[in-house]
């Protein structure tokens, strides 16, 4: 495999000021600062991008067969103390070094005019967002991951399929600000075409700012409630038609609290489930620890005996005093699934 071309690297030069200096002000200390921040920036930039190319190599290696293919790739990462998400990150980045050099949108020594956090964004962006991006850097300009999010924004807001005409049209004669508008293409992308069209609906009638804002809110509330439904095992009983609830719901300008009621349930169950898991495992070690011991360890008896309290059926947990000293029970039932009655919390 033939790595791509060098990057010449930037120049070293980290003249700091003295911070017992008096005969610079506080705006150029600091401003000298920022210089000496963005250097690190870049060496950060360009060491991630050949961390990347190592790590590429690495697993290509591995993609030559044989038994056991690909644990030589993840044994690499183990001795590194990399995760294999960290891994494919860097790898990623990497390509896409590679590929916007190789396809000419940057020339070589342009990747030094951008901070890591501005290459990343960059690298996301649309094809057309890194021509401009390209264009810019290759003829010298310093790129800020702010200058990538603005110009994405005002291309997504301009051009994006998922907005009606009369929102597009705005937002390129400067009647909308991109910055509120590229958020709505993102929160529509979450939702079915069904639900899309009828936001779409409500934008074509008044396409103003504060329209945009609450469809905004509209459609971040209706993906946000439908994501956590698939999750609350509660939805799966019975023949609960969720989309005509959200329907309802979105009627009485109750969505937000709907999200919210959904968002909680999944916390819930996701509580109760790890609140179980704990319970059969301190009742085991709690069961272990008292075979193990006997008369000669009064306080260790003591010790599991208080334990029971949350190792039965029946747990008691205080809530402290800032709950005013109360205690809660709750009495654990497992039951077959071939049991019809609900578990009982009491």
């Amino acid at each position: 495999m033939t790595l791509a071309p060098e990057l010449d690297p930037p120049a070293l030069s980290l003249d700091l000021p003295d911070p017992e200096s008096e005969s610079i002000s506080t705006l150029e200390f600091l401003a000298r600062l920022e210089e000496a921040w963005a250097v690190c920036d870049r060496f950060d930039l360009q060491t991630e991008i050949w961390r990347g190319r190592i790590l590429r190599a690495v697993r290509d290696r591995e993609k030559r067969g044989g038994e056991g293919r690909g644990t030589g790739f993840l044994q690499w990462l183990r001795e590194r103390e990399i995760s294999k998400t960290r891994a494919y990150t860097l790898i990623q980045l990497a390509e896409s070094a590679d590929q916007m050099l190789g396809e000419g949108v940057l020339e070589e020594g342009s990747v030094n005019n951008f901070s890591k956090r501005a290459f990343l964004e960059t690298a996301q962006a649309d094809p057309e967002v890194q021509l401009m991006i390209g264009e810019a850097a290759n003829g010298g300009q310093q790129i800020s991951r702010k200058q990538v999010r603005q110009l994405s924004d005002e291309f997504m807001a301009a051009s994006s399929p998922l907005l009606p005409e009369e929102i597009r049209q705005k937002t390129a004669d400067n009647l909308l600000p991109p910055r509120a508008v590229a958020p709505l293409v993102r929160e529509l992308a979450k939702l079915p075409e069904e639900q899309q069209n009828d936001l779409r609906r409500v934008l074509r009638e008044e396409p103003e700012l504060d329209r945009v804002k609450d469809v905004t809110m509209t459609a971040r509330w209706l993906s946000k409630a439908a994501e956590a439904s698939m999750a609350v095992r509660a939805f799966q009983q019975g023949d609960l038609d969720f989309e005509k609830a959200l329907q309802e719901a979105q009627r009485l300008d109750a969505l937000g609290l709907l999200a919210d009621a959904v968002g909680q349930a999944q916390a819930l169950e996701s509580a109760v489930l790890k609140l179980h898991t704990s319970w059969r495992r301190l009742g085991g070690l709690q069961e272990r620890l008292w075979v193990e011991s006997g008369s000669s360890t009064p306080h260790l008896r003591e010790l599991l005996t208080v334990l029971q309290s949350l190792s039965g059926h029946t747990l008691r947990v205080s809530l402290g005093e800032l709950a005013g000293g109360k205690r809660v029970r709750l009495q654990l039932v497992e039951e077959s699934p071939d049991q019809l009655e609900p578990p009982v919390l009491a």
